[in-house]
């Protein structure tokens, strides 16, 4: 982050990226420069959220591969890294860097980023499902799909896979039931030997059983 005063003073906040060429020391989370200077320091330690090395594990139990992007120093990413159970790390990302990882992701198949920082929007808009935190900035939650409302537990994550894997299972058997009735009902009411009013009630039918099975949601236990 940069920005510059009415008095030309400059100043500019980022990681060790932006201070690499002053000090030696990349031991901060973040550097103050003013005027191409180094001024000042700060640490940060990000708390992880409860339910975070479940949520790893489960996903990997699903044959979904895990990966840390982040814009933090590479020695705290790969301590988090190993806290939760991630092998594939990717430290002192850039927005513009984390968007061409995504990009290239995505090329090999459906990918999911789960962020909450402004630097996160476009990576959270290119990918296939963008889901942020309910406590992340407002440019994260209107990029992104799905919105997890408990910003301190990450197992939410889990209920969102199973909710979405059987909202889909259930599309599917809806549009099975709907093309069942149409390709057997019209072609016997063209042949003649289906009444229109038979015809009007496989039509209800059908319809009926689409509408129960997508209530069945609302009770079915997420497994």
């Amino acid at each position: 982050m940069e920005g510059r005063c009415s008095d030309g003073t400059n100043y500019k906040v980022g990681s060790y990226r932006v201070a690499s060429e002053i000090t030696k020391d990349d031991s901060h989370s973040l550097y103050v420069l003013k005027n191409e200077l180094l001024v000042g320091v700060v640490d940060l330690k990000d708390e992880v959220k409860s339910g975070s090395k479940e949520t790893i594990l489960f996903l990997k139990s699903m044959g979904i591969h895990p990966v840390l992007l982040s814009g933090d120093t590479k020695k705290r990413c790969e301590e988090i890294a190993s806290l939760i159970g991630i092998d594939e790390v990717h430290s002192e990302q850039l927005p513009e860097q984390k968007l061409r990882l995504i990009e290239a992701l995505a090329a090999k198949g459906h990918v999911a980023m789960v962020g909450d920082g402004i630097n996160d929007a476009p990576a959270l808009a290119k990918a296939s499902v963008g889901i942020s935190i309910g406590n992340a900035t407002q440019v994260a939650i209107h990029s992104s799909q799905i919105v997890l409302l408990n910003a301190k537990d990450l197992l939410q994550l889990q209920t969102a896979w199973l909710i979405s894997r059987h909202t889909l299972k259930t599309i599917r058997q809806n549009l099975f039931w709907a093309f069942f009735y149409n390709v057997v009902a019209i072609p016997v009411a063209a042949a003649g030997f289906l009444s229109p009013m038979i015809g009007a009630l496989a039509m209800a039918f059908s319809d009926v059983i689409v509408i129960g099975n997508s209530i069945r949601l609302r009770s079915k236990k997420l497994s």
